[in-house]
């Protein structure tokens, strides 16, 4: 498989890194479809479990900001040691809690990723990483060779969702404690991605003006422009984050834990099969005509969805869908490592990441009081409606600001 994905000459620390974020994307899938339903057996109603949601999209948000603007000071490998500690106590802290607002505060401080894509603090420190062990040409690859990773696992983490249900059939144990014991293996995967860390290599000392030098220098009013957009786009996402996805399907169609658990497993391949395309469309149409024309049309499907008459063809939609909507997910990383200066890519991977978590927390209460008065996808066909603004900007606003290979 390494040899397959990954392009020539990718170096160890790039293959530690990539099996770090398939860690973290198993415990993701599992964990993304578990948070509604567990919060629903402990008694919250639709509005909580968005509040929850946001506050986890809200935490990860500024924890990632902190991050993206100390990376250069504390470094890379130090900071993803102190995340996966995170991810160990936010694991133990959903399995051994039942509380509301001791929860609460778990999910804002803690890793917990209740979204489809990887927006926790974890994300910027492993870019940086990654676009320094590329080169120009094994960059856009390599990016892409992350996400499929992350997606290839995580369709796996959302097929064992469906594990406390098989286990509550199987054997003596209730339902509940199953549930609960799939977050304590969420901190289980927070204590291998500390051991993977612990074997990257120590962080390269950089010279003194460039650890004194403001994260962001020349790239700073372009990087500020792509937030604000991304920050558009990130808060049609946040209306279907997995989760909330998860709710809806299960509020309006009835929709088993592990039914939903197959569903997001394909859904998952298809958005992996997207990012092995992406490459090669990039190095076509550059990237981003390929981030723009590949996410419009997944975003009519979206707005489609909530119409569909039947579960079997809501879920067709969503499954086309998710065929088209992640090829810019690497194009848009490597779009970015591109066209800033390298003593800027640790704050340039926050700043514009953290809208996707921070712009986000406000959608999940709202989809969460919608969902409360109808079963209809009002949030499905705001999320469609929202995005497709932001992809016709992004095409005005960058068309003309080519990375270098592009030139």
């Amino acid at each position: 498989m390494r040899l397959r994905l990954l392009p020539a000459g990718t170096g160890r620390e790039a293959r530690l890194l990539l099996c770090g974020r398939a860690l973290r994307a198993f415990g993701d899938g599992f964990v993304s479809l578990l948070l509604p339903v567990y919060l629903k057996l402990l008694g919250f109603d639709d509005l909580a479990i968005g509040l929850l949601t946001a506050a986890t999209l809200a935490g990860s948000a500024i924890l990632t900001l902190l991050v993206g603007f100390q990376a250069h000071r504390y470094g890379h490998r130090l900071l993803l040691l102190g995340a996966a500690v995170l991810m160990i106590g936010t694991g133990m802290g959903f399995a051994l809690e039942t509380r509301f607002w001791p929860l609460l505060v778990v999910g804002f401080l803690g890793t917990l990723n209740p979204s489809s894509g990887d927006v926790s603090l974890f994300l910027p420190l492993e870019q940086t990483l990654l676009a320094e062990a590329a080169s120009e040409r094994t960059r856009t690859p390599l990016f892409a060779a992350y996400s499929l990773t992350g997606s290839l696992v995580a369709a796996l983490g959302a097929l064992v969702a469906g594990l406390p249900e098989l286990a509550a059939g199987v054997f003596a144990s209730g339902f509940f404690e199953a549930v609960q014991a799939m977050f304590a293996l969420y901190a289980l995967l927070g204590f291998g991605s500390y051991f993977l860390y612990r074997r990257l290599p120590p962080d390269r000392p950089r010279p003194r003006s460039d650890a004194a030098a403001a994260p962001l220098g020349p790239s700073r009013r372009f990087v500020l422009a792509l937030a604000a957009l991304f920050s558009l786009d990130a808060f049609g996402g946040g209306f279907i984050v997995q989760s909330m996805l998860a709710l809806w399907l299960f509020d309006r169609f009835g929709l088993s834990l592990a039914a939903a658990g197959s569903f997001f497993f394909w859904s998952g391949l298809l958005a992996a099969a997207s990012f092995l395309v992406a490459p090669a469309l990039a190095r076509r149409i550059g990237l981003v005509n390929t981030m723009v024309w590949t996410h419009l049309p997944s975003n009519l499907l979206l707005i489609l969805a909530p119409f569909a008459p039947s579960l079997g063809a809501a879920l067709a939609l969503l499954l086309l869908r998710s065929a088209l909507s992640s090829m810019d997910v690497p194009t848009r990383t490597s779009y970015i490592m591109a066209v800033v200066t390298p003593g800027e890519r640790a704050a340039a991977a926050s700043i514009t990441s953290v809208p996707r978590s921070l712009a986000a927390a406000a959608s999940p209460v709202a989809t969460g009081w919608l969902l409360g008065l109808s079963s209809f996808g009002w949030p499905l066909a705001a999320a469609g409606a929202l995005k497709v603004v932001y992809d016709v900007l992004l095409l005005l606003l960058f068309r003309h600001r080519r990375p270098p290979e592009e030139m």
